[in-house]
This record gives structure tokens, sequence and C-alpha cells, in this order.
């Protein structure tokens, strides 16, 4: 089996929520942009053979050069997003020559590389992985009007994360079949299920967070202090 790993790193978005001026990816994290963080602990895995970090075209060159500044252990192609996520990480598939591709958010820096070990192995053994935890809260489904019309059992819901590990001929081919119906979906692993493959969930874990608002942030700087994280 051919087993060559490539790695698209999402960090396209404006990041709204976070209400400042700079994207959310390129705030500081123990004094380096969120994304450097994220970038290094897959380059550090020797699992992982190719990179691509897909940003807004504005960003290409300065993220080129913080990649060289923080001397990331790996090359990293740095290519120009879309307007949707769903566009960017597209862009990025198309420039990998692997043979599996791991999709992660570039928000995401307190990944493990043991959940990357094992969201990779999880695919590999079934064709297809997604990193996820258990819903803690009890969720409602609310109609228009505000009214509960439902509350699903909470033991068959899963938060979603990344990294989300496909081949990359199946994703490539999800991705296009998307294009060709103009179905905009809110993750990958959406665009694989339509094509009628099986999808593992691997647990994840709830420190695995998305730094979309300033709490996130301060949440993972916390993180780091108190439990001594080694994030390069």
């Amino acid at each position: 089996m051919n087993n060559r790993v490539g790695v698209v790193i999402v960090a396209a978005g404006r990041g709204s929520r976070m209400g400042t001026q700079e994207s959310k990816q390129f705030l500081l994290l123990r004094d380096k942009p969120i994304f450097i963080h994220t970038l290094e602990i897959f380059a550090a895995m020797p699992e992982v053979d190719e990179m691509v970090m897909v940003t807004g075209a504005e960003d290409v060159e300065r993220c080129r050069e913080w990649i060289r500044q923080y001397q990331i252990g790996k090359e990293v192609q740095v290519v120009a997003g879309g307007s949707e996520r769903q566009h960017s990480v597209y862009r990025g598939l198309r420039h990998l020559h692997a043979d599996w591709v791991m999709v992660h958010d570039g928000v995401r820096p307190l990944i493990q590389p043991e959940l990357v070990r094992s969201c990779l192995e999880a695919a590999q053994r079934t064709g297809a992985s997604v990193a996820a935890v258990p819903v803690k809260d009890t969720v409602k489904q609310v109609n228009g009007d505000g009214i509960i019309t439902a509350t699903p059992d909470r033991r068959s819901l899963w938060s979603i994360q990344t990294p989300q590990t496909f081949r990359l001929s199946d994703l490539l081919r999800a991705y296009e079949e998307a294009e060709q119906t103009g179905f905009l979906g809110t993750d990958d692993s959406m665009l694989v299920e339509r094509l009628g493959i099986p999808v593992t969930v691997v647990q994840g874990s709830y420190k695995n967070i998305k730094i979309t608002t300033p709490e996130d942030l301060d949440m993972a700087a916390l993180w780091v202090k108190t439990e001594g994280e080694d994030i390069k």
C-alpha cells in the first residue's frame, strides 16, 4: 500500500468573531503566530511527506516570510485560497502528490501528534476518518420561531474537529462533485459522505480547540502555561 501523506493547513479565514484587525491565525500565542505552532507540529512528524498552507492572497508573502523566520522543518507550499473554506481546501489539494491527505485548521494549534497518528491510522485502515469529541451538553433542535421541536439523543452526537483524513483521490473526487453540482458543505467529511464513503470517528481531545474568539485564545494560552506544554 502506498502511504505517502500530505497535509493541507487551512489558514485563510478573516476571523471577525475575534474582534481584531489582524486575522486570528496571525495573532500571537506564546510569542509566535498561531499558525506557526500548527505547522511545527506537523512538520516534526516523520509520517508527513508534504505540506501545503492555504491563506488569503494578500497574506501569501508574509506567511512565507514567517515560515522562513521560524525555520519550519519541512518545506511548506503557501498558496492563495478562495472566497470560502471549501474553495481554499480544493486549491490546496491540487498542489499535493500524496496518497493520503489530512486537512487541518491552522487555528487548532493544540493538536497532539498522538491524535494525528490515530486519525491517520484509522483512515488507512477504514478509508476515511475525522477527529471528534462527544457532545457534553444537551442539544435542542429549534425552529424559525425559536420553539424547541426535538431533543436529539446526546449519546449519538459528536462535535467534529480536524484533522480529517482521506485518500487524496477520494477527497479530490468529492470536491470535484461538489463544484459541479454547486454544493457547499461545512467540512471535508460532508463532501466525502455524499459519495457514499463511510467516515470513521476518532476520539479527539477537548483541548484541540479552534481558536475563533478572544476567550479561545486566552484558554489556549492558559493551557500552554499551566500544563507546561512545549509548543515550539
